[in-house]
């Protein structure tokens, strides 16, 4: 069975991450505090819906059917970090009231760069975390999971002209060709386990090459500090994407369940 032949039995939404999938818990846990309703729209950190909304509507599931865990400034541990759980934490707090899981969900999964951003230098670590969240899953009962990995965290806005930038850089090559070969390996261990492994680094590549196939004219700022329409702009601030990118975020990620395919080799 397939992502391709059955999208349709996908029947719920649950999502483990960071800023990039949060969709409003962190705003929420601070009274609406952050992100500042100045500059960020309705608890996300970008100027509209994220992602992980728009892959909802695209799957067609309603939104009581979508549970979403993600935190801004959560790592990919099982600890949490200045109260902020990380994605393991979160799989592991969900299946504390989740013990049997409902084959027609899709699990998504996307963390690491905080634990990167935030001084990590082996990237066997956070790795091992998404690992462990997926084997925790899929002992639960888990079926169909789509993982993203890293963008280049070294060519984005606040980290492009740094000291860490190839530091970075390298990480995030690291990161996605261990993940990549990790995912092989569970999908090995697991059978019935369905994984789609998201190449977010490609398509950050893709818009930072050629912006202007996606709409683009500027890929290098964030559109907080530049003005002008952000739908034309990839960042809206020096880390997050604006809605527009995550609104492309979402196709490629749908393409990647309608192909149910790996990252390939040369990608990593």
């Amino acid at each position: 069975m397939t992502f391709t032949q059955h999208l349709e039995l996908i029947r719920s939404l649950v999502v483990f991450g960071d800023s990039l999938s949060d969709t409003g818990t962190v705003f929420r846990a601070t009274g609406g505090l952050y992100p500042p309703r100045s500059t960020y729209f309705n608890g996300r950190y970008s100027n509209g819906r994220v992602w992980v909304e728009y892959l909802g509507d695209r799957l067609a599931i309603p939104a009581s059917q979508i549970e979403n865990f993600a935190c801004g400034g959560a790592t990919s541990s099982g600890g949490f970090t200045n109260m902020i759980p990380g994605l393991l934490a979160q799989v592991q707090s969900y299946l504390q009231t989740h013990s049997q899981l409902d084959s027609g969900s899709l699990f998504v999964l996307w963390a690491g760069g905080n634990d990167y951003l935030q001084g990590a230098t082996n990237a066997a670590v956070p790795v091992g975390n998404l690992v462990r969240a997926i084997e925790l899953l899929a002992n639960a009962g888990a079926s169909k999971i789509l993982i993203a990995n890293q963008p280049d965290l070294g060519q984005l806005p606040a980290t492009r002209n740094t000291a860490n930038s190839a530091r970075l850089s390298e990480l995030s090559r690291s990161h996605n060709s261990q993940l990549r070969r990790s995912i092989k390996q569970l999908m090995q261990q697991h059978p019935n386990l369905q994984i789609a492994l998201f190449d977010a680094n490609a398509l950050y590549h893709e818009a930072i090459e050629t912006p202007a196939k996606f709409g683009f004219t500027n890929v290098m700022q964030a559109a907080q500090s530049i003005g002008g329409n952000p739908d034309q702009s990839l960042f809206w601030d020096g880390i997050h994407p604006t809605t527009a990118a995550h609104r492309i975020l979402s196709d490629r990620a749908f393409a990647t369940l309608q192909g149910d395919r790996l990252i390939p080799a040369q990608a990593a």
